[in-house]
């Protein structure tokens, strides 16, 4: 098949390449590198099956594919937060743009929400039924609350105009190609612990969040994609651990001498997060299945290599 993944020079959509690539699909990688970077598809470009296109789609573009895997979003609140008007615009006109492409070419559409649409979750654990609970104003609505209306889009072009929609909602993932800046707890803890400082744990460190590794994540995307269910469906690791439990466990595996300090919690940050995944069981046959010790040990290494000379 020709696949187009937006967002394909980031974390998430190079995985997602490597699968395809590997299965022998035709596939256009469509980035504007705002955080994609061009070495985590380095092995494809040489590949008569790959292409690769920088553009941002926000602006539309024609292409003929059979699949689309919409993947392109700033995912981190640092990144996320840095241009919210940005982000809102992505969510909104890039969805628009790539479901009028899937609506012209006849192609499936895959959105890649995310369990940010269950903003700060009263209900625990959080089932594809729930509603939700965003503050639609705070810092990082725009990023909440462009998802949700993503999600709306691609529903209302399923409905009216009989696109082929597939909706995943991921929890949060961590692996290899992680950017090193982009905030996000897991790669926080190895960066700081790799360059020998404190590991910095916002409140008491007693939130909750579940980690999937990108292999698994990225299995349950193709799943999804190939299977009759439209979703939305929940994809990430039920296992639940504390803040502080991971701050320790990056810690121990790098640099046990670190020490942990502790910073103000920031605004509208979710309490607890775990995925109920009985549909992701149910229907796609499909559950996480690298623990966590062994994907933190593959997502240090790969840090430790990047970060070259500057890695304890």
């Amino acid at each position: 098949m020709r696949i187009l993944v937006t967002g394909g020079a980031g974390f998430l959509g190079s995985h997602l390449i490597d699968r395809l690539m590997t299965a022998g699909h035709e596939v256009i990688c469509l980035d504007n590198f705002y955080t994609g970077n061009k070495r985590n598809i380095l092995q494809w470009l040489d590949n008569p099956n790959f292409e690769l296109i920088r553009h941002d789609i926000t602006e539309p573009i024609r292409l003929e594919v059979d699949q689309i895997y919409h993947l392109a979003c700033p995912a981190s609140p640092v990144h996320y937060q840095y241009n919210p008007v940005k982000t809102v615009k992505t969510n909104v006109m890039g969805t628009l743009n790539m479901l009028g492409l899937a609506k012209r070419v006849k192609a499936r559409f895959f959105l890649a929400s995310t369990s940010e649409v269950y903003g700060d979750p009263d209900v625990h654990p959080q089932s594809e039924e729930y509603r939700g609970n965003v503050n639609p104003i705070g810092l990082r609505a725009c990023y909440d609350e462009g998802k949700r209306i993503a999600e709306t889009l691609a529903f209302d072009y399923y409905r009216q105009n009989k696109v082929d929609i597939r909706v995943v909602r991921i929890f949060n993932t961590y692996g290899p190609r992680m950017l090193e800046n982009d905030g996000r707890v897991v790669s926080n803890f190895i960066v700081q612990a790799l360059q020998g400082k404190p590991l910095t744990v916002y409140g008491d460190g007693s939130q909750t969040r579940s980690f999937c590794y990108a292999s698994d994540l990225i299995e349950g995307f193709i799943r999804l994609m190939n299977s009759d269910y439209v979703g939305p469906v929940n994809i990430g690791n039920p296992g639940e651990y504390t803040i502080l439990q991971l701050a320790e466990a990056v810690r121990d595996m790098i640099n046990p001498n670190a020490e942990i300090i502790h910073e103000p919690l920031p605004s509208d940050d979710p309490r607890r997060r775990r995925p109920d995944i009985t549909k992701a069981k149910t229907l796609l046959d499909w559950e996480p299945t690298v623990p966590l010790a062994e994907g933190l040990k593959l997502t240090v290494e790969d840090f430790r290599k990047r970060m070259g000379d500057a890695a304890i």
